[in-house]
């Protein structure tokens, strides 16, 4: 895939003045510019966003744009301006005047001191769609204290069931609340999107890291409301389903995921034994009360052969599974290429710079790069004539 001239995705015209920072408000405002938005990042002059600093790595070693900047700000332009300054308050109400959607994660009550608030915006134009995002929402008793993602993670109950039994609790290597908040974001703006379209009346969305967190609990959360049981740690294997886990194989590790009894009988047979005749592990139910007997006998089986041959035969009999992979070997990986899961992202200090691309798959309105994350400030200009006509 090479850098794509711009053609007209599904969110062209909309557009989108961007006032966040880090990775939540960042990762829902990119996904609106993989759409075809145009979406135009708000900094503060001299650093601009925190993030471009976060590293090492750099783009070309020494550059100013993060690694951790760059996987959140692709289709994007970049103006700086200060929210202490009056002129540059002026311009913020004027460009949020021609904005479809304003995004922010300052805490509560910041913008308001520059008029620049929620309320006040859509005072300003009442058909505006403001998307705030903070760690604990704009009420309740928190709603004042600054929320990070690990913090989240540890209150909002997923590091309680992460990690292994024995282990103390742990965090996901990734910000999964930032980026699920990221993602319920770009959903909640694109249908107060149609409902402004519809009806002429914007709104205003009240985003919180720790109620996407709760949210997230999915299953285990509707256990423990069903049960009254607080689930716990289990490693890699999974609460409710068994064979469902990473094993050890004679080299490298592998993931079984048996979903259902047709399933765990190819996969006996593969293994070649007869456990899915056996009635305490013939049915889902059955596995995960006898777990204890039967994950280790699976377990001295795997050990017996190499990955890929277990994974060859597995495959073969439609048992789902996969090798465990480093971040290198998975963004190597042949489906991964296949799929132009890596977009060619030329940056100043490193034009052979690849970056993680969109999943997003749509038939008739693709999404695509159309500009590598920007340099800070690098389009003041352009934005203030095509926005502003100065």
């Amino acid at each position: 895939m090479t850098l794509s001239p711009f053609v007209p995705g599904a969110l062209s015209g909309v557009r989108v003045l961007d006032l966040s920072r880090v990775l939540a408000g960042p990762w829902s405002t990119q996904i609106l510019g993989d759409l075809g938005a145009d979406v135009v990042k708000v900094e503060r002059p001299g650093s601009g966003d925190d993030t471009r600093a976060w590293g090492p790595p750099f783009a070309g070693g020494d550059s100013a744009e993060s690694a951790y900047y760059l996987s959140a700000n692709r289709n994007k332009r970049s103006i700086a301006l200060d929210l202490h300054d009056p002129a540059d308050q002026a311009t913020l109400r004027a460009l949020a005047q021609e904005a479809h959607v304003v995004v922010e994660n300052y805490k509560r009550g910041d913008l308001e001191r520059f008029e620049l608030g929620p309320q006040q915006l859509l005072a300003l134009k009442p058909s505006l769609v403001v998307c705030s995002i903070t760690g604990y929402g704009h009420t309740g008793p928190m709603c004042d204290e600054a929320g990070y993602d690990f913090a989240i993670q540890a209150q909002g109950g997923l590091m309680s069931v992460t990690g292994a039994p024995e282990g103390e609790p742990q965090k996901v290597g990734v910000a999964v609340a930032d980026l699920s908040t990221g993602l319920y974001a770009a959903i909640g703006i694109l249908a107060a999107l149609r409902h402004a379209e519809a009806t002429g009346k914007g709104q205003h969305l009240d985003l919180s890291l720790l109620d996407v967190q709760v949210a997230m609990l999915a299953n285990l959360g509707a256990s423990h409301l069903v049960s009254g049981a607080v689930p716990q740690r289990l490693g890699n294997a999974h609460p409710t389903i068994v064979p469902y886990q990473a094993f050890a194989t004679a080299d490298h590790p592998l993931v079984v995921a048996v979903g259902n009894d047709r399933q765990f009988a190819a996969f006996c047979q593969v293994l070649d034994r007869d456990w899915h005749a056996r009635p305490e592990y013939a049915s889902n139910p059955e596995r995960v009360r006898h777990r204890a007997t039967l994950t280790p006998q699976i377990a001295d089986r795997l050990r017996e052969a190499p990955r890929a041959d277990w994974l060859a035969a597995l495959h073969a009999a439609k048992v789902p599974c996969g090798p465990v992979q480093r971040i290198d070997e998975a963004l190597g990986d042949p489906q991964v290429l296949a799929r132009d899961m890596l977009w060619p992202s030329p940056h100043p200090a490193q034009p052979d710079l690849r970056l993680v691309g969109s999943p997003l798959r749509l038939s008739a309105t693709p999404t695509a790069l159309h500009r590598p994350p920007p340099q800070l400030n690098a389009d003041r200009d352009a934005v203030l004539s095509d926005w502003l006509g100065r």
